[in-house]
């Protein structure tokens, strides 16, 4: 990789062992796929954030970081964390855990990065189209190229936050247009009636396209949270950064190798994402966390009804939307539902809430629940969760 001057110094140590260190990532980083300079980012989202994931090795890294001095070059924020900071109480977890997540939140606050932890930034802030960004996080980063046309390469923890201390990040993958094309087409043959379907597309063609990028044809009228949830899913099952919502696809998209998928693949990948017809313990839904319209959609669907006794129901947002839905939430919670802000159900401690049953219309949630929280999972559309809660 060439540096300029400026960065041959930081390389150097001349501006301090932490920044020394976040060039070196992005250098090495660079180095291995190919990249040939550092680029300007406009932001960076970081993730690796809940203590649950990190553990007290990444603590001790991020805390040198820190104490050497580091600050964010650029606007930065983290994602969620292992716990709701408005309901400490509620959470059954040893003081010694909420200490230790105070303290990864309180170090990232002193190396001036913003503490929002949500995984959907851009309802905060949408970056401009056609920008660079450093962002991890497998949904947000496919949400911010597919959605809000951003660009972003699919960062780790790590390399997010030595991008937010340079302020930069090396220009290979998704920074690079020829690296952005769509190479192979999806037509969908059957009609999509709900979030969870979506997802359960994306769920299906991440094992089958793996890091392909598609174009899809067949997709009538997408919501936003439809497009989130299917590129959730895409996200999480195969390695795909990108993918492209056609109203009316090129004749170039229409030249490429098609995959179809009809009634028959759709069913299978819906069953294929519950490991059990039990009733749920506990009925999440947020994930990624929910935007105003998917807010106000379970009010909606959940006015006038109570939740069972024996159930949790957790509907999970950034604080940023729970400030300014405060109608909506008040419906949620008078009917016996949380909102939670902070957190989401796969990093935080599901076990020691007494959840063994899952119930979520995340498809994401649905794949890495059974591995990353030991507990059986239903998969099934918001009106379906939201009858699984209530008692009528």
């Amino acid at each position: 990789m060439h540096l300029t001057t400026e960065e041959e110094h930081i390389y150097d140590g001349e501006e301090g062992w932490a920044y020394q260190t976040a060039m070196r990532i992005l250098v090495k980083l660079g180095d291995l796929f190919g990249a040939t300079h550092l680029i300007p980012i406009e932001s960076a989202h970081i993730s690796g954030v809940s203590y649950k994931t990190m553990g007290d090795a990444a603590i001790e890294f991020v805390e040198a970081l820190a104490q050497a001095g580091a600050k964010a070059k650029v606007p930065s924020t983290i994602n969620p964390a292992g716990l709701d900071y408005n309901r400490l109480t509620e959470m059954p977890v040893s003081s010694k855990v909420k200490e230790k997540q105070a303290k990864i939140i309180s170090l990232y606050r002193t190396m001036g990065i913003n503490p929002i932890l949500t995984c959907t930034p851009y309802y905060i802030k949408k970056p401009a189209q056609g920008v660079h960004v450093a962002w991890a996080e497998s949904s947000t980063v496919i949400y911010a190229n597919s959605i809000l046309d951003a660009w972003t390469n699919r960062e780790g923890g790590p390399s997010a936050l030595a991008a937010a201390l340079i302020g930069k990040t090396p220009d290979y993958g998704m920074h690079r247009p020829e690296n952005r094309k769509a190479n192979i087409a999806v037509k969908v043959e059957t009609e999509l009636e709900n979030e969870a379907q979506y997802g359960a597309l994306g769920a299906y063609l991440g094992k089958t396209l793996k890091d392909k990028i598609p174009a899809f044809e067949g997709l009538a009228h997408p919501r936003e949270e439809d497009l989130k949830q299917l590129g959730a899913a895409l996200a999480s099952t195969g390695m795909t950064s990108i993918f492209y919502p056609c109203q009316s696809c090129p004749k170039s998209v229409k030249r490429l190798e098609t995959v179809r998928v009809g009634r028959d693949e759709l069913k299978e990948s819906m069953e294929s994402l519950s490991t059990t017809d039990e009733q749920p313990d506990m009925v999440y839904i947020g994930c990624p966390h929910c935007s105003f319209s998917e807010v106000k959609r379970v009010a909606e669907t959940i006015e006038g009804r109570k939740v069972k006794n024996d159930v949790k129901l957790w509907v999970c947002t950034s604080r940023y939307v729970k400030e300014r839905a405060e109608f909506d939430v008040a419906t949620i919670e008078a009917a016996g539902g949380k909102v939670v802000s902070d957190t989401c159900a796969v990093v935080t401690w599901l076990k020691k809430l007494g959840v063994d049953t899952l119930m979520t219309n995340s498809a994401k949630t649905a794949y890495y629940a059974p591995t990353m929280n030991k507990v059986k999972v239903r998969f099934g559309s918001l009106r379906e969760c939201i009858d699984a809660a209530c008692t009528r």
